[in-house]
Formats: structure tokens, C-alpha cells, sequence
């Protein structure tokens, strides 16, 4: 599995490009801008991109979806308690960075279902309290957590569908259960693993 880490934006949104390097399918996950850098990488790589995934609804991990998907006739997948915020860009805060994006989802998921992108296995795991659908994405020994956990921190609740309460649950309910030695990729910030948020993380 190869793990790309696009920094993408005003708000330095975690963009991830994986790949199945014997397959060459590869999906992304969180696409927020830069649309043509990301294209540049995808075809000096010549992946097959597959799907595009989204951890979460909120404008600033969704800029360069419909590009992506007419360029690659991708499928756009996210959680069926996000795809409404998809749908509208007051929902999406999108018209807060001076755009207007609505998108309707190919698919969605529920959570503890799994995809096949050659011979990685992902499988979704529902992490309500930083939206009502944020959920992260397990493939081998990474987690690809979104906003709902960081280097040392949690996302934050105060936006729509956003729940203190229930992040807390999430995360240590379905993810400081895996083990310690995974590794853990968020939507913001640096990398972290299981063992470190364990640790150190003022929230637990």
C-alpha cells in the first residue's frame, strides 16, 4: 500500500491519495482543492482512481471532488448521514470560502461495511460528534481519521450535526480499541498512532 499525504488549502486539509501498488487502484480521500496538482500525481503514477472518499461533509475536504470525478469518472462515496450536507453549501459552509458547492454522492456507507480497491480492504467505521456522518477509514495497520481524531486532540463539535458528547464516545468506543500500533492519519496535523492518543492525548 503506498500513502500519499497531499497539505492542501487554507486550512491545510490532509488530502490522501492510496494506492494498491500491484493493481495500480487507488482512491482518494478528502480531495479539498488543488485540483490539477492532484491530477498531476494520479497520472505521473498512473493509478486507476477508483474511488473518492470523504471522511466527513464540510467544504474545506470536498474542493476538488467534481473535478475529480469528471476527470476520472471516480465514484464519490460518504456516509449516508453526510450526504445531506453534501446536497447544500449552508450545510457545507462552502459559501464561507466564497463558494456554492452542492454534490450528490454516488453512494454511501454505513458503518462496519468494507470496499475492495484491488487488494486492500477498507472498511468504515461511523465516528459521529464532529458531524453526524464523520466516519474513518481502516485499511491494514492505518486509520484515516478525518476531524475526529488528531495529533493530541479531537475535532471540533460546534458546527451542524457536531455532538461533544458523542466524539468522546467514538473515539474511545471504535478507535482506541484498535491496536496501539496503528497508525493513525488525520484530517489536519500530523501523524499519530493509537499508542501516542492513548498516551498523551488531554482528551482521554
Amino acid at each position: 500500500m503506498k500513502i500519499i499525504r497531499i497539505p492542501i488549502g487554507t486550512y491545510q486539509t490532509n488530502c490522501y491519495l492510496v494506492a494498491d501498488e500491484g493493481s495500480k487502484e487507488a482512491f482518494i480521500i478528502d480531495p479539498a482543492g488543488d485540483l490539477e496538482q492532484i491530477k498531476n500525481l494520479i497520472d505521473e503514477k498512473t493509478y486507476d482512481l477508483q474511488y473518492i472518499i470523504l471522511t466527513h461533509g464540510h467544504g474545506d475536504h470536498i474542493g476538488a471532488v467534481e473535478g475529480l470525478k469528471e476527470a476520472y469518472d471516480a465514484v464519490l462515496l460518504i456516509h449516508e448521514e453526510d450526504a445531506e450536507m453534501l446536497r447544500d453549501h449552508q450545510l457545507n459552509l462552502t459559501f464561507r470560502m466564497g463558494e456554492k458547492i452542492e454534490i450528490e454522492a454516488d453512494q454511501t456507507f454505513r458503518d462496519g461495511e468494507t470496499l475492495m480497491v484491488g487488494s486492500l480492504e477498507l472498511k468504515f467505521i461511523h465516528t459521529p460528534g464532529h458531524s453526524k456522518g464523520s466516519s474513518c477509514i481502516l485499511v491494514e495497520d492505518a486509520l484515516f481519521s478525518g476531524d475526529t481524531l488528531f495529533f493530541n486532540s479531537i475535532g471540533r463539535t460546534d458546527l451542524y450535526g457536531g455532538d461533544g458528547r458523542k466524539i468522546i464516545e467514538s473515539i474511545k468506543n471504535k478507535l482506541l480499541i484498535l491496536p496501539e500500533e496503528t497508525k493513525v492519519y488525520p484530517g489536519h496535523g500530523q501523524s499519530t498512532t493509537i499508542k501516542n492518543e492513548l498516551k498523551k492525548n488531554p482528551f482521554f
